[in-house]
């Protein structure tokens, strides 16, 4: 068993967009290298140049850092490391643990097609394995030289103890004909010269490990323990997609979700602590370990997110808030020159929003002016009857001197006291005189959070409308 300390990775690679899978992985394997105090290595499998990117790479890194899953080592990128590969292959062949493989193309397809028909198990069938010439105008891929006999255990520490046999595995190829190595080469050699000690990774991997410990016990060395997590399903048990929510992690970032939200929901697709739901980073940490990894697969819940980061908006601090918020209306088309400044309308609002998309949606009206009212409520409230009410408002908002929610509520009363009307007859008129809605917190908290030159300014304009209805919708 190894006893080095402990070592994780995460190797993801920039042919697309950082799904909510790999960043499970990437959690399940930061969280095992804190619990143990241990280290976490980043690293960018990069060497499928055809469909790698540097815009994936930066999806990636922005991903992470949003997220906060910081890396002790990396990024560290494969397409920098071939000269490495090449001389870990040249060794090998050197040692008869590889050899050049001079096949082409047409040959290996046709050899498929031919084991397909034959009701065969598509694989290389060795023609070169004992060949000791060159091949004349071919340049030659490398491949392992699998052993055709015996077991290889895997003592997952997941699914406990699976065997595969040798006998049916095939000779991989390590290197291409271009030089570049293939993922079970880069990925052994990697991980052997990062001291890789524990390879966490979804259970689709599960049967390249073979191959991969066979690698590593032909270059002498200890292969790590491996973890292969459940794969995550849609809410309907098929495989996620994006009609489920299989989309860039940073189109959550951009939907409005916390980012410890974020990662509390993760953790909990494919791991739980007895009942607990809702976890702390510092938690996550002290109790994460893989004896809590289920093997089956976890299943995708919108609706189960959307109530965690309702309950972190609750819980989150005022400034956090109020960064997100200004954030998000900045998408709406609103520069916020102070985020601080929106702590009191992120205060007011956190109670009525699941995500900060909804957040900002509502604070929308607080920072910038509307353009129409809700008709139906213009309609019953901003009236000949209510305009009269609402210049007494007004008269009496103007003279204020000290702009709180207590004082601008104060008035609202007064008003409703002395004309007799209710509360409800003066708040309404006003609210939706001030916001264009009939929704909002407590007048005197709305009127405080717009303050006192928008109050006014929406006051006269709804005076004007009232006198002379109907409004337009």
């Amino acid at each position: 068993m190894n006893t080095s300390p402990v070592r994780t990775r995460f190797a993801p690679s920039p042919t697309g967009a950082l799904h909510i899978g790999g960043v499970r992985t990437a959690l399940f394997s930061w969280l095992y290298a804190r619990r143990h105090g241990g280290q976490y290595v980043l690293r960018i499998e990069d060497t499928d140049q055809e469909r790698s990117s540097q815009e994936y790479v930066e999806v990636i890194l922005e991903g992470f850092e949003w997220l906060g899953l910081d890396a002790d080592e990396g990024p560290i990128f494969q397409s920098r490391r071939l000269e490495r590969y090449r001389e870990v292959a040249g060794r090998m062949i050197a040692d008869g643990r590889a050899y050049r493989c001079y096949c082409t193309p047409d040959e290996l397809a046709e050899m498929r097609a031919r084991q397909v028909a034959a009701g065969e198990k598509p694989r290389y069938d060795g023609r070169c394995r004992d060949r000791d010439r060159p091949r004349e105008g071919v340049a030659p891929a490398v491949r392992f030289r699998n052993p055709k006999s015996g077991q290889v255990v895997v003592d997952d520490l997941v699914h406990g103890r699976v065997v595969f046999e040798n006998g049916e595995l095939d000779d991989l190829v390590i290197l291409r004909s271009s030089g570049t190595p293939t993922y079970h080469f880069g990925v052994v050699v990697d991980d052997a010269d990062m001291s890789i000690t524990h390879v966490i990774r979804g259970d689709d991997h599960l049967n390249n490990t073979p191959r991969h410990i066979n690698l590593f016990h032909a270059l002498g060395l200890t292969p790590p323990r491996y973890a292969h997590i459940p794969m995550i399903a849609g809410p309907d048990g098929a495989k996620l997609s994006k009609r489920h929510g299989a989309v860039s992690v940073l189109e959550y970032r951009d939907r409005g979700y916390l980012p410890d939200a974020m990662l509390n929901y993760l953790v909990r697709l494919g791991w739980s602590h007895g009942d607990k739901e809702v976890f702390s980073r510092r938690e996550m940490i002290e109790l994460f370990d893989l004896t809590g990894v289920q093997k089956s697969p976890a299943r995708f819940d919108i609706e189960k997110l959307n109530w965690l980061n309702q309950h972190y908006i609750k819980e989150a601090g005022a400034g956090v808030l109020a960064d997100g918020l200004a954030e998000q209306l900045r998408r709406l088309g609103v520069e916020i020159a102070d985020p601080a400044s929106l702590a009191p309308i992120a205060e007011a609002f956190r109670e009525r929003a699941k995500t900060l998309v909804e957040l900002a949606e509502q604070a929308h009206v607080y920072v910038a002016d509307f353009d129409r009212y809700d008709a139906k409520g213009a309609a019953k409230h901003l009236t000949p009857d209510s305009a009269g009410l609402l210049r007494q408002v007004r008269e009496r908002l103007a003279e204020l001197r000290d702009w709180t929610a207590e004082s601008t509520q104060r008035v609202v009363e007064e008003v409703a006291n002395a004309s007799g009307t209710g509360m409800g007859k003066v708040a309404q008129p006003v609210r939706v005189a001030v916001t264009g809605g009939t929704a909002s917190p407590g007048i005197g908290v709305t009127l405080h959070i717009l303050g006192r030159d928008k109050t006014l300014a929406r006051l006269d304009r709804a005076i004007e409308l009232a006198r002379t209805p109907p409004v337009s919708s």
